[in-house]
């Protein structure tokens, strides 16, 4: 990690420069991976093997790539302004490369058995942290209105949503709908993302999106709660 976050101080620094971007934008960067990277720390005792494996590596470089794309969509004053068309164009291929490798590390974790409650979280969050940051493109460009930052931050709301419903803090079982509704989220912002597609367009593929994932959310919480109520049946 050590390594990744080197070359990527670097890289950032480069497409600052070569985008005219203001200095906070690579701070800002690695500041994000730093932080990304030193929770990854905390959680890597349940990481049980004593490599720490292709697969994590593949998301890390993922968790690079989207320190830098968080950090020019919420400081870059070009991201937002008409004649960054270009750099909007970059965030949009830096983000299709990190969707890209998303199909690279579970693959990985299974090909070198590297299977970890630790690369599943590590994989998770970042995938959580991306789309929040599309969420925000979409809303610094001016593609949808203020409630499109509700797609990025319902996984964080539920988290919140947690403490005070205990419930909530019950294992949800393995879900096709659930994988489902995320890569809709990820392609829809993906697409609006693109420079051509312009409101209202871009605005009621952000809705459908978050139609989709509040409908998600709604059937996991029922099915939370409802397991909660059930009794527990003991055997003597």
């Amino acid at each position: 990690m050590a390594v990744i976050f080197a070359l990527s101080l670097v890289g950032s620094v480069g497409f600052a420069y070569h985008y005219s971007m203001e200095p906070a934008v690579p701070l800002a960067a690695a500041g994000l991976l730093a932080a990304m990277f030193g929770l990854a720390l905390c959680f890597l005792p349940q990481h049980r093997h004593t490599r720490f494996g292709y697969a994590n590596l593949v998301t890390a470089v993922r968790a690079a790539a989207t320190s830098l794309v968080a950090a020019t969509i919420l400081l870059s004053d070009a991201f937002a302004e008409s004649d960054g068309t270009a750099l909007v164009w970059a965030v949009f291929i830096i983000t299709v490369v990190a969707l890209t490798l998303d199909g690279f590390d579970g693959y990985f974790a299974r090909r070198f058995n590297h299977v970890s409650e630790f690369g599943a979280k590590f994989d998770m969050e970042v995938d959580a942290f991306l789309i929040l940051m599309l969420s925000c493109a979409a809303f610094v460009l001016g593609k949808a209105g203020a409630w499109v930052l509700l797609i990025g931050a319902m996984r964080y709301m539920f988290i919140l949503g947690q403490f005070a419903l205990p419930a909530l803090n019950q294992p949800l079982k393995p879900s096709f709908r659930r994988k489902l509704v995320c890569v809709v989220q990820v392609l829809a912002l993906g697409i609006v993302l693109v420079p051509v597609v312009e409101a209202p367009i871009s605005a009621w593929i952000s809705a459908i999106a978050l139609i989709a994932l509040v409908y998600s959310f709604a059937v996991d919480i029922v099915a939370l709660v409802r397991g909660s109520s059930k009794p527990v049946v003991t055997r003597g």
